[in-house]
């Protein structure tokens, strides 16, 4: 009983204890959570309509993009503006489809498999066409090849086998068109059906005939706005705040942007690092002059461009070499030039100048041996046979080969970096072989008996040494230059100082207003994500660390500005206010014309009152009117006169854009050969109003609450 007393008497520290166990554990739990939400938000590239997409998944579609471009355009990989394009439609492929899924769902549109297969039955949506599953007679999809091409790579799938990479890759491509016509199938199902929402009728379509045909001639009375000064019509606070209620709306700000001002120093060559290059390139002028081995030469002048040793056209070399050896002779050396737009000298050697195809189609034998020895003893039968008359596929045969004709063109070879002797050797036979012609190409561990069956396209190709050599600074120019940067950065830690001291050390501050975080750089330089990031986690007034961006030869510095987050920019805000004094400046003055004008009634009264008058003929209501006195199109004016009956006078001065307006309608007549066509013209209407429907995307987009974060990790 004692013990239980005891026990009793330490409950309320018990109890204490528990609760604050059970409190560290809910907390330990929260926070375990709060992190996991925390890094998942961190891996974010964006968000759609509250649908997220990680970067890993972003980066997925992007892989599959990019790998459709290679296969379909025959290349290895892009260029980085090339990446940053795919990167910003596959973003903007992913908004959209967020969109119409979201629309659809709202209204039970989807699209079926049977809806599918039928327009794979059916062949003519354009983006079958993009497929290898073509037709070459008829030139459209077959739904046939497609068929036995996935039969076949699911048996490729359980035997394995060389073929079964290439099918993969096509299996990839056409995973990729399915995804992508299934998109473009509900897209088009919910434009029509938005489109079929819009009609056309009789009254319509009769304005619309004569809005376009029914032309004007008048006498034009003209007070251009520059004929009041500005500063007779200073807008004030009041009228900037009234101006701002009335046009608010076109102030609203869907997505955040910041204005910066920034320095960008570019590093380029000293006077001693562009001596040093061209010491290198006169030096090979002289070997290439005096007979050494061009590939030598160029080796050793760590030329951007090899020596291979072909002949090659004028598309496998640089824009600048191609002009140069149009104008030299052969065995001609160049003295080293300068070329601005790719910031390189050079020095060029015409060592040859050929006819030659720029495509042979050609068969062939290959020949082995135990030896290398026998292997050449093999070949020299097999050309002296088919020297003899022996049938070329039959002897192939023998060898289990198919002797099968194939085309090789310039393309294929002309812009290798490297080429081995034996590689050279077969091209170079194949190039001067003449059709039906046999030779037997000796290789360091075989043969190859060939014969060229065809030639085409006769051109002129170059047997060229390049030596191409950038401009570049040394580490001598960049530690120097750097040196100077980093210490104008670390004086000046504001703004009004990188200002107020950049002429001193010759740089300039420029300014880049309303930057978006889905650009992909910083002052058209490359490899500025890290200066992105800080511009969109930073504070106005504060100024970045030095950044190193560009190719390794820019020093740039930035300072926040402003911050315009999203939502309606303030009256206050610099451009806004530029705009609203714009538009006051153009009412104050149109009133003050209109009170001048008040009681004109003829064209000779607003002469009077000192207008500029001039005829213009021609005018309908579809179309503004140029207004040459006031240089500028006048789409108030075309509609003022369409409302106006031939012989009268405008009934009121017309405000326009470039001033104010009055006149007095000549005439009106139909346009020559002008039909009406009730059918056609609401048929016409029809299609416009279809066009109308397709801009619903812009509307959607902007209340999809979209946050594109693609900038923190691309």
């Amino acid at each position: 009983m004692a013990a239980i007393g005891k026990i009793r008497s330490w409950g309320p520290v018990l109890a204490t204890v528990i609760g604050l166990a059970l409190f560290a554990f809910i907390a330990e739990e929260m926070f375990r959570s709060c992190e996991a939400t925390s890094n998942e938000k961190r891996q974010q590239v964006g968000e759609v309509l509250g649908k997220k997409i990680s970067v890993q998944d972003f980066q997925s579609l992007v892989d599959e993009y990019q790998e459709v471009i290679k296969m379909t355009q025959g290349r290895d990989n892009l260029s980085e503006e090339e990446l940053n394009q795919v990167k910003d439609q596959v973003w903007q492929q992913f908004v959209s489809n967020t969109v119409i899924e979201a629309e659809c769902a709202k209204v039970g549109l989807t699209v079926t498999d049977e809806e599918l297969q039928s327009v794979l039955k059916t062949g003519t949506n354009p983006m079958l066409l993009q497929t290898p599953f073509v037709n070459q007679q008829t030139g459209r999809f077959d739904a046939t090849q497609l068929t036995k091409f996935l039969a076949d790579y699911k048996k490729l799938q359980s035997q394995g086998g060389q073929q079964l990479e290439q099918y993969d890759r096509i299996y990839k491509y056409w995973q990729f068109m399915e995804k992508m016509l299934r998109q473009n199938i509900l897209a088009n199902k919910y434009q029509s059906l938005l489109s079929q929402c819009l009609l056309s009728n009789p009254v319509s379509a009769k304005m619309s005939f004569d809005a376009r045909n029914e032309e004007s001639d008048i006498q034009l009375a003209v007070f251009p706005y520059s004929s009041i000064k500005d500063s007779e019509v200073e807008p004030s606070d009041a009228d900037l705040k009234a101006k701002y209620g009335e046009l608010k709306e076109q102030f609203r700000q869907y997505t955040e942007s910041r204005d910066i001002k920034y320095v960008d120093f570019h590093v380029v060559a000293s006077k001693a690092d562009r001596d040093a290059l061209m010491k290198t390139m006169k030096d090979a002028q002289q070997q290439l002059e005096s007979g050494m081995v061009p590939a030598e030469v160029v080796r050793k002048a760590q030329s951007q461009v090899p020596y291979t040793g072909l002949a090659v056209t004028r598309n496998a070399m640089p824009n600048d070499i191609a002009v140069k050896v149009d104008s030299m002779q052969v065995g001609q050396v160049s003295a080293p030039f300068e070329t601005t737009y790719d910031n390189t000298l050079n020095v060029v050697k015409l060592i040859a100048k050929t006819q030659l195809p720029d495509s042979v189609e050609f068969r062939q034998i290959q020949v082995s041996g135990e030896s290398a020895d026998e292997a050449h003893k093999r070949a020299d039968s097999i050309y002296n046979a088919l020297k003899g008359g022996a049938d070329f596929e039959a002897l192939a045969k023998k060898y289990n080969q198919t002797a099968e004709k194939q085309w090789m063109t310039s393309a294929m070879y002309e812009r290798s970096q490297t080429i081995d002797a034996d590689s050279k050797n077969y091209i170079e036979a194949l190039n001067t072989l003449q059709a039906n012609e046999l030779k037997n190409v000796q290789f360091t561990n075989g043969n190859i008996v060939l014969q060229v069956t065809a030639r085409k396209a006769m051109v002129t190709k170059y047997d060229v040494a390049i030596v191409k050599h950038s401009i570049d600074f040394s580490k001598g120019t960049y530690s120097d230059a750097y040196n100077k940067f980093s210490q104008y950065v670390s004086e000046n830690k504001t703004l009004e100082g990188l200002e107020k001291n950049a002429q001193k050390y010759g740089f300039r501050v420029q300014e880049r207003k309303d930057l978006f975080n889905s650009e992909h750089n910083v002052a058209g330089l490359r490899a500025t994500r890290e200066a992105m990031k800080w511009i969109f986690a930073s504070k106005a007034g504060e100024v970045s660390p030095l950044y190193e961006c560009g190719n390794n030869d820019h020093l740039l510095v930035i300072a926040l500005t402003g911050v315009h987050p999203e939502g309606y920019r303030e009256v206050t805000d610099e451009q806004v206010k530029n705009s609203l004094k714009a538009e006051i400046i153009v009412d104050k003055k149109f009133q003050k014309l209109a009170e001048k004008l008040a009681g004109v009634k003829s064209i000779a009264d607003a002469k009077a009152k000192g207008a500029v008058v001039d005829s213009v003929r021609q005018i309908t209501f579809a179309a503004p009117v140029f207004v040459q006195a006031a240089g500028t199109s006048e789409a108030a004016l075309s509609g003022a006169v369409a409302a106006v009956k031939a012989g009268q006078f405008s009934p009121s001065v017309v405000k326009g854009h470039g001033g104010a307006y009055l006149f007095q309608v000549l005439s009106k007549k139909q346009r020559e050969g002008a039909k009406y066509d009730e059918k056609q013209q609401m048929q016409q209407m029809q299609q416009q109003a279809t066009q109308a429907a397709g801009r619903f995307m812009y509307e959607l987009i902007q209340k999809a609450n979209i946050k594109d974060n693609r900038y923190l990790f691309f």
